[in-house]
């Protein structure tokens, strides 16, 4: 799999990436061995891609966005992978994964890569294994990878934690000008891009007028390096264009050139990249807590009846929860002597 997704033919290395991911969102422990390996193999040869998060409300166009800004990348010679996140169901768990078919062209463009994959009940628009599957990407060396996020609210920023460049597609009336200076998604966005644009043009230049003074006050207030308008640092811009019609996809791009070369410039990609490598490795250490924690065979013994109390109004939660803590950090001493003896 790893010499394939190196160095395989444009038919093998397809395969060998899918196989890839596949290994990494799979849950079992002994292809959770594997895909550390794998990715352990692979990692010297990743770190060289523009990571580019796309986020939105749903019916924004992020689909059509990133089809035509696909086209136009790969039209100048770059290789293009798309991680789009499909929403989970609650009721049934499953997922549709339809956004490779509304890439009709960029789907069988033989320099683009396009894997949906589910949330999976994860929060803040992508998936688990979506830095994994990042990786991969990159080691196959497709030199833009693109994550497209569910249709999100105003608190789903999870991509800014896991890519260079964080852009937020908005609609030209997406509402009252308090819309504009929320906190959340516009507070982290790198670039603001109003869609669509083509259908009510008046509606786009005051939306982008609004949102423009919105995050330059925004940036005011969190940022005293932003303040002072510091020729070194970014400043979020805010862009109209129409996926549809294919207006203003090179001046985007021609932006984010802009947006790389200045955060490659004053460190701040570097430095942002070794951020979210460390807030990974936390986030991974949260889950395998927790996951040790429901396996822990105490915890599963006081589980079913610490369940019932507390449905049953006989426990309080927060105790319920002390409880079983407890129980768990009390075996830990035992199982640590036992394994030395």
């Amino acid at each position: 799999m790893q010499e394939g997704i190196l160095r395989g033919s444009p038919a093998v290395q397809r395969r060998a990436m899918a196989k890839a991911i596949t290994l990494l969102e799979s849950t079992r422990a002994d292809h959770r061995a594997q895909a550390d390996a794998l990715l352990t193999a692979l990692l010297p040869h990743t770190g060289k891609a523009l990571r580019l998060g796309i986020s939105g409300v749903p019916g924004v166009g992020k689909s059509t966005f990133i089809e035509a800004l696909g086209m136009y990348l790969t039209g100048q010679g770059h290789r293009v992978a798309v991680l789009a996140i499909d929403p989970s169901s609650t009721v049934s768990g499953g997922s549709i994964l339809g956004d490779k078919t509304r890439m009709e062209q960029l789907s069988v463009n033989p320099n683009a890569y396009i894997r949906p994959s589910p949330s999976s009940g994860t929060l803040g628009g992508v998936a688990e294994k979506t830095r994994e599957a990042m990786l991969v990407c990159e080691a196959a060396g497709y030199d833009v990878v693109i994550v497209e996020t569910v249709g999100v609210g105003q608190s789903e920023i999870a991509v800014h934690g896991m890519t260079d460049m964080y852009c937020v597609l908005q609609l030209p009336n997406a509402g009252d000008d308090l819309q504009a200076i929320k906190k959340g998604v516009m507070e982290r966005a790198d670039l603001v891009v109003i869609n669509k644009a083509d259908i009510d043009p008046n509606a786009a230049t005051r939306a982008q007028a609004q949102i423009t003074s919105s995050l330059r006050l925004l940036s005011m207030h969190g940022n005293p390096e932003h303040a002072q308008h510091n020729a070194a640092l970014w400043q979020p811009k805010v862009l109209q264009i129409s996926a549809l019609q294919g207006q203003g996809v090179r001046e985007f791009w021609q932006t984010v050139q802009q947006f790389q070369q200045l955060q490659t410039a004053n460190g701040r990609l570097a430095q942002r990249r070794e951020q979210q490598a460390l807030a990974w490795m936390w986030e991974r250490i949260d889950a395998g807590l927790k996951q040790a924690f429901r396996q822990h065979p105490q915890v599963q013994a006081l589980l079913p009846g610490t369940l019932a109390d507390v449905a049953a109004g006989r426990l309080a939660a927060s105790t319920a929860a002390r409880n079983l803590l407890a129980a768990q950090a009390a075996s830990a001493p035992t199982a640590a002597k036992s394994d030395e003896t």
